[in-house]
């Protein structure tokens, strides 16, 4: 028995040495700090491509092989990372491999599709036409929505999105709320633009180098192109747009402003919030939370200062700890990191004269409500037409959830709350009365 058993585990790893790089599209997904983040290979004999639904990213070149012990490999140089794993009938069992870190992910043949009913569906009763401006290298492409019968008069909004890189529709987890903001708004007769983030999508320009100011600039530079056809200018920023509309606002380039989820207070105080609540949703008990936020501000401020940054063993951290403090260190090294941990609007917002909407979701996690909407009570001018505004039971992306947290934000098939949608139109139309 034992003899007939060893011969078929020989004829097993024989077939499967000599398996082929499988055809068509294979999906799966993986755990990242409790958010799950799908991979689609597209396989071809050896040549392949990867689609990152979830962050918008299509095409990415890839590499397949078979490895002489039998196994599938992927690489994808452009973002230094492999998949490897086998074949056992209708799935592949491996790991995704990225900078050094391993995520275990399974792929099974085809493309899941998730619902997300609130994606505009063809045909739109508007126009919607591509357009491109430019700021200095960095070259932005976008639509400009048209609603029907619009003039200069027409109420029109830049649309500048959040944190990292990302496209013109904002897509997150296949959610496009900027694709949804723009449709609802054009059928309310007003009029949109968005664009590709510099360095994503269709646009160019160096993201190696850029800081938020780089970012203000492509908006300010969207900003003229509107006014050379419309008499009505105004900003809708989510979340690091947010903070950008402020401050094109306090710099007198719009007429108006929406902050969605727009981070008021500084830079440094919302990534530490952001740890403090990573680390206590991790289960990490209160010492050790406060000596680790303890380390993470006494670096901002480091950076801040110019000063040479604490050292990760003296602050009495677990080794796990040790080894995050001192990857965040070398990311401070980055322009844009540097600049984030020292921006700070409390001195700009009394600057602010232009009409303001400013909505926080009550379960954001990432952008405190209380703390923000507080900030921008105290720093902001009193104007009968402008809004501070707390959504009740909505997310960082206006989603109507249970938790807030961000690893619930792909398993809501809503991609913005109507209410949100309906508080941006009313006081929108309200500008024009």
């Amino acid at each position: 028995m034992k003899r007939i058993l060893f011969s078929l585990l020989l004829l097993s790893c024989f077939s499967l040495c000599q398996a082929q790089v499988p055809s068509g599209s294979w999906s799966g997904t993986m755990e990242v700090q409790g958010v799950s983040l799908r991979l689609v290979f597209n396989l071809s004999g050896e040549s392949c491509t990867l689609d990152v639904p979830d962050q918008g990213a299509k095409g990415i070149p890839a590499e397949a092989s078979q490895t002489s012990h039998g196994a599938l490999r992927i690489d994808i140089p452009a973002i230094n990372a492999f998949y490897e794993g086998y074949q056992f009938g209708e799935k592949i069992i491996g790991t995704f491999t990225q900078h050094g870190v391993s995520f275990a992910m399974t792929l099974t043949q085809g493309v899941p599709v998730r619902k997300r009913p609130q994606t505009p569906q063809l045909p739109f009763p508007y126009t919607a036409q591509e357009v491109s401006f430019a700021n200095g290298d960095a070259v932005l492409r976008g639509t400009l929505v048209l609603p029907e019968n619009y003039s200069r008069s027409t109420p029109v909004c830049l649309l500048v999105t959040g944190s990292g890189q990302q496209d013109r529709d904002e897509t997150l987890f296949e959610h496009k709320p900027f694709a949804v903001i723009a449709d609802y708004l054009a059928r309310q007769g007003i009029a949109t633009l968005r664009y590709d983030d510099r360095g994503f999508g269709e646009s160019t320009g160096d993201v190696i180098h850029m800081t938020t100011e780089d970012l203000k600039q492509d908006a300010a530079a969207g900003l003229a192109l509107l006014r050379e056809r419309f008499d009505c200018v105004g900003v809708i920023g989510h979340s690091e747009g947010g903070t950008i509309a402020f401050m094109l606002a306090a710099e007198k380039k719009a007429d108006f402003i929406v902050s969605l989820a727009g981070m008021a207070v500084s830079g440094a105080q919302t990534l530490l919030a952001q740890n403090r609540h990573a680390l206590q949703a991790a289960g990490l008990d209160e010492a050790t939370t406060d000596r680790y936020c303890k380390a993470l501000s006494e670096t901002f401020d480091a950076v801040k200062d110019g000063r040479s940054l604490p050292s990760p063993a003296g602050f009495d951290l677990p080794t796990a700890l040790q080894q995050n403090l001192a990857a965040v260190q070398a990311q401070l090294g980055t322009p844009y990191l540097r600049f984030f941990v020292s921006l700070d609007l409390s001195d700009r917002l009394g600057d602010i004269s232009c009409p303001v909407l400013a909505l926080n979701g009550t379960r954001d996690t990432q952008v405190d409500c209380t703390v923000n909407l507080d900030a921008l009570r105290k720093g902001l001018p009193a104007s009968p037409r402008s809004q501070i505004v707390p959504v009740e039971g909505v997310n960082h992306l206006f989603q109507t959830c249970q938790t807030g947290e961000a690893a619930e934000y792909s398993q809501l098939e809503e991609t913005i709350s109507p209410k949100v949608l309906q508080l941006l139109a009313d006081w929108l139309s309200s500008l024009a009365r």
